[in-house]
């Protein structure tokens, strides 16, 4: 079992008399064997969030418990959980045999046999047997980082705990590694709670994914959840590359009113905003903004700024009024720096977000089959 609770965990750190709060009431739940991806910008709370739970922090108020057992102030030892640091973290004078087998020679009664066993087993397990005699220094960053993996699964914890363990490798590796720990976990079936400030790591990887900011929890749900269905516009921004593109607009009747277009509302979106504010944020990712011949209702003139062809895709930046925004369109389809075009928003396809709060009012409908996660 590996089920982890955190109720109302906080964390605040004495900045010369100013308390300043890195984790704010936060309430997660993990599942025995879920993968659960905490993102955020730095400085959000999500590596201090791990540290506490891993024991390295202490908690001011809150709980953590582990499967329904209140570890708050139990030491790290006593937690069952393993650890993969951003940095590896290992004994540069041990070999790779001794760095993967230290923790259970310091920590059970095993014998010399059965940790090298296990050592070798764990090595066959991630490729690097032909490694176990070589130190630190003489070993690739894809290598350390296999060799520090492998120190967290000899130990067959509760819980796997996880920071930025691949932000130190290069983005073809990144790749390849991001693969090989999903397939770790999969086949370990072991929780884990994965650091990254990398919202491409966060969807690619998470069973599901929490996003924090300034040390509160945003939304928490499935990758899809919070691209398609967004809890507020801090979430809408951070989730997808590029980012998603916002306009200020006022709602005049059926009727969105920016200072160079007016976008008219279907009956059914006029209904569903009955009873909001008038002062709001449209946002349309980049991939669902479509180009046309400008005869369409709600088409909207532009100009192309700039065009960053990537082979299957290209980006255009185009002017809206004085503000750039980004269009995503097939790599075949031409378009240039300088090019007169017409786009249109699809209506299913744009959010409507409270100016004020941030929270989300509308979104995407061509997605009702993804279940929207609770608001919080």
């Amino acid at each position: 079992m590996g089920k982890l609770e955190l109720r109302d965990l906080t964390k605040v750190f004495d900045g010369g008399g100013n308390g300043i709060v890195a984790v704010d009431e936060l309430n997660v739940t993990i599942e025995d064997g879920d993968f659960l991806v905490l993102v955020g910008p730095s400085g959000c709370g999500k590596s201090t969030t791990l540290r506490c739970i891993a024991g390295l922090e202490r908690a001011t108020s809150g709980e953590i418990r582990l499967d329904g057992r209140n570890i708050t102030d139990a030491k790290p030892k006593d937690r069952d959980m393993a650890m993969v640091f951003q940095n590896y973290a290992l004994y540069p004078h041990m070999t790779v045999r001794k760095n993967i087998g230290y923790g259970l020679k310091i920590t059970t009664d095993l014998s010399s046999d059965e940790i090298d066993e296990r050592v070798e087993s764990t090595a066959e397990l991630l490729e690097i047997s032909d490694l176990l005699n070589q130190k630190p220094k003489e070993l690739s960053g894809g290598q350390q980082q296999r060799v520090a993996l492998g120190r967290a699964i000899i130990r067959e914890p509760e819980v796997f705990l996880m920071d930025e363990p691949l932000s130190n490798l290069d983005a073809k590796l990144r790749t390849q590694m991001r693969t090989e720990i999903q397939q770790l976990q999969q086949n370990m079936d072991v929780t884990t709670i994965y650091v990254t400030h990398d919202q491409t790591e966060a969807m690619t990887m998470g069973d599901k994914i929490a996003i924090l900011n300034d040390g509160q929890l945003q939304q928490i749900g499935t990758p899809l959840v919070c691209y398609h269905k967004p809890d507020n516009q801090f979430v809408a921004g951070f989730i997808g590359s590029p980012s998603m593109n916002f306009l200020d607009v006022t709602r005049d009747g059926d009727r969105l009113l920016n200072d160079v277009f007016e976008y008219e509302l279907s009956e059914e979106t006029v209904s569903m905003l009955e009873g909001t504010t008038d002062q709001m944020t449209l946002g349309i990712r980049p991939e669902h903004i479509e180009l046309t011949d400008g005869s369409e209702p709600n088409a909207i003139m532009t100009q192309v700024d700039v065009v960053e062809p990537m082979g299957e895709v290209t980006y255009a930046y185009i002017e809206i009024g004085d503000q750039i925004y980004t269009l995503s369109v097939d790599g075949e389809t031409r378009i240039d720096a300088g090019d007169d075009i017409a786009v249109v928003f699809p209506e299913e396809k744009i959010h409507l977000f409270d100016d004020r709060s941030g929270a989300a009012i509308k979104n995407s409908t061509t997605t009702d089959h993804v279940e929207p996660t609770q608001r919080l």
